[in-house]
C-alpha cells in the first residue's frame, strides 16, 4: 500500500491545482440566447423595410421611362380593366391593380423601346407598347390580361387606320 501513497498525494494535488485554476480562471461568457420570436420578427420586418427601400431606388434613366408611362384605366379583354397609377411621392414608381390584387412597379429599360414596369417580388409585369398593353406573369410564363388600351392607344390605333385609309383611296386627278 505504500508504493501508491506517492501516486496518490500526486493525483490530489493535481486535481487540487486544477481546482485552483478553475476558480480563478475569468468566467466565460453565456452563450446568447436564441431570439425569441418578437425579436425574430423586429429583425424580419427591419430586413424588409431595408430591401424594399434599396429596390425602390429609382435611376436617372428609369425616371426617363416613367415619363412615357400611360396612366390610369385600361380596358382589356374580356371587359376586364387594370389601373396604373403613380405613387404618391416615389417618383418613377407605379401601382398597377388587376382582380383586387396591387402591385409596386418600377420602370425598366428595353431594347425594343417598349414600356416595362416589373414588380419582382411577386414576378410581374406591365408591357405596354403604342397600340396594346398587357400584364405578364413572370414566374408562370403567361399573360394574366391581354389587349388593354388606354386612351392614348385608342387615339393612336385610331389615327394609323385613318392613316392607312387615306393611303388605300387612289388620289384624284386635278384638272
Amino acid at each position: 500500500m505504500h508504493r501508491f501513497a506517492p501516486l496518490t498525494l500526486a493525483l490530489a494535488f493535481c486535481l487540487s491545482g486544477a481546482a485552483v485554476i478553475a476558480q480563478t480562471a475569468p468566467a466565460a461568457k453565456p452563450a446568447p440566447k436564441p431570439a425569441t420570436s418578437r425579436e425574430e420578427v423586429k429583425s424580419e420586418a427591419k430586413g424588409l423595410a431595408l430591401g424594399i427601400e434599396t429596390s425602390e431606388t429609382v435611376s436617372a434613366n428609369q425616371l426617363d421611362i416613367a415619363a412615357r408611362v400611360l396612366t390610369g384605366k385600361a380596358d382589356c379583354e374580356f371587359n376586364q380593366t387594370v389601373d396604373v397609377d403613380p405613387v404618391d411621392g416615389k417618383p418613377g414608381l407605379f401601382r398597377v391593380r388587376f382582380k383586387g390584387q396591387s402591385y409596386v412597379m418600377v420602370p425598366e429599360e428595353t431594347t425594343t423601346g417598349a414600356v416595362r414596369l416589373v414588380d419582382r417580388k411577386a414576378a410581374v409585369v406591365w408591357l405596354q407598347i403604342p397600340v396594346k398593353s398587357m400584364l405578364l406573369d413572370n414566374r408562370e410564363g403567361h399573360r394574366l390580361v391581354d389587349a388593354c388600351t388606354q386612351s392614348e392607344q385608342r387615339a393612336a390605333v385610331a389615327a394609323a387606320k385613318g392613316a392607312a385609309a387615306n393611303a388605300a383611296t387612289p388620289a384624284t386627278p386635278k384638272k
